[in-house]
């Protein structure tokens, strides 16, 4: 394999000992990493002389308003401050699992018609039985790439994409125009989606992982899901026509049998309701223009966007 460059983008919000530890596994990568971009919005913190950093020659702090973050916009300007074959976009809350991730990521790349390639999630130790087994399904052991051909047969899943740890190649990112600069979730998958109709690729690189799981509250699902649906309500050419719907209805299927299976009935119970939450969020999401500004503001977990 050629040896190119790979720089890393990440963009932090009141870090904590998991980005230290983000940044300790970055370093310890079989196939070396160059410099690591951490965007970091503006919350009261020193980053520069935190503990967090120390040690390191190859970190470049960029400082954000809180009031200029924006999911695709910061990202942006992060890939475009990297002179690398290669970028790296991660979340601060997700480690590399093994040594191997660049590398693996980076062989799923070896098709020049690959335009990204985004790692298997693992859950962590604290993972509800639920999330656990979201994950798998979201994140399966079998690798694949996806193309304009498989919609029929993936759906939505084919414009799948996720910056909790994804590869891109900067010139052809440059070239495509990059992410959305006014995203409020999602644009990953923009990017992705953007890339498939262009005719270039998306592999899901499953032997590259990171560790990395939530255990949201209803509340919490319903607000995610709500900026879910408005990124697709505000982009009706990718979304108009796929149904996401019925791949969330599958999923719950699935995990309400994979729940009865291990006798965990509580959890069921706990899985409709959650599903219930989300379902409303969505739904709310995608009719978000025929809502009042306030209960907008009300639904979103991300505040920032609409002001």
């Amino acid at each position: 394999m050629k040896d190119r460059r790979i720089d890393v983008v990440i963009p932090v919000y009141k870090p904590g000992k998991e980005l230290k530890e983000l940044l300790r596994r970055l370093e310890c990568q079989n196939l070396g990493i160059g410099v690591v971009f951490l965007m970091h919005t503006k919350d009261g913190n020193d980053l520069a002389h935190s503990e967090l950093v120390k040690g390191y020659d190859n970190i470049i702090i960029e400082e954000i308003e809180q009031d200029e973050f924006d999911h695709g916009g910061t990202r942006d300007k992060g890939v475009r401050m990297s002179e690398a074959d290669y970028v790296l976009l991660m979340t601060q809350d997700a480690v590399p699992a093994g040594k191997d991730l660049t590398e693996k990521l980076m062989e799923a790349m070896e098709d020049e018609g690959i335009a990204a390639a985004y790692a298997r999630q693992v859950p962590r130790k604290d993972c509800t039985l639920t999330e656990r087994y979201t994950r798998s399904f979201n994140y399966p052991k079998e690798s694949m790439v996806k193309r304009k051909e498989d919609m029929g047969r993936l759906g939505i899943k084919t414009y799948f994409c996720s910056n909790v740890c994804a590869l891109y190649r900067k010139e052809l990112y440059i070239r495509q125009g990059g992410f959305e600069n006014r995203a409020i979730f999602n644009e990953d998958m923009l990017y992705a989606a953007k890339s498939i109709q262009n005719g270039f690729g998306i592999a899901y690189a499953a032997e590259a992982k990171v560790i990395h799981s939530h255990n949201y509250n209803s509340r919490q699902q319903f607000h995610r899901n709500f900026d879910l649906a408005v990124s697709q309500a505000q982009h009706p050419e990718i979304f108009e026509g796929i149904k996401s719907e019925t791949e969330g209805i599958r999923m719950i299927k699935d995990t309400a049998a994979y729940l009865i299976k291990s006798r965990r009935p509580a959890a069921v119970g706990k899985l409709f309701l959650s599903s219930g939450f989300k379902y409303a969020g969505y739904l709310l999401g995608k009719h978000y223009q025929k809502l009042p500004g306030k209960i907008v503001e009300k639904c979103t977990m991300s505040p920032w966007y609409w002001r």
